[in-house]
């Protein structure tokens, strides 16, 4: 088993790991917008939700996996309003073939956030 970090500080705070990598499986932890170099979060949904995807797209590709091994996505957003402004961009980020998705309206951790993404890919050797 491997355990990916993104630096994140939510990792070390709330005891969990961005990406876990174990049997020929990518699980993604939910990912908010932040970006985590400047440690600031946009505050248009669109901007979050690049930078969410932005995100676990890096802990993938240290995985060895891509976007387009992503079997499955779960989203959480606060504001029912904002979700059509994500289509575009989940578009951008997952092409032509994207995986199974579910939305979820709920509160996130704090205000700011407005989008919270969860991934499960399959590495390209075990398909």
């Amino acid at each position: 088993m491997k355990r990916i970090s993104s630096g994140s500080p939510f990792e070390r705070d709330y005891a969990y790991t961005r990406a876990v990598v174990t049997d020929g499986w990518v699980f993604v932890a939910g990912t908010t917008g932040y970006d985590y170099v400047a440690m600031s979060m946009p505050d248009a949904i669109e901007d979050q939700c690049r930078n969410t995807l932005q995100t676990i797209e890096n802990a993938l590709k240290e995985a060895g996996a891509t976007l387009s091994d992503a079997v499955r996505y779960h989203a959480i957003l606060p504001n029912r309003a904002d979700w059509p402004k994500c289509g575009p961009v989940l578009r951008e980020f997952f092409g032509a073939a994207p995986p199974a998705g579910t939305v979820i309206f709920a509160d996130l951790l704090t205000p700011e956030m407005k989008i919270e993404i969860e991934v499960t890919a399959r590495l390209p050797s075990s398909t």
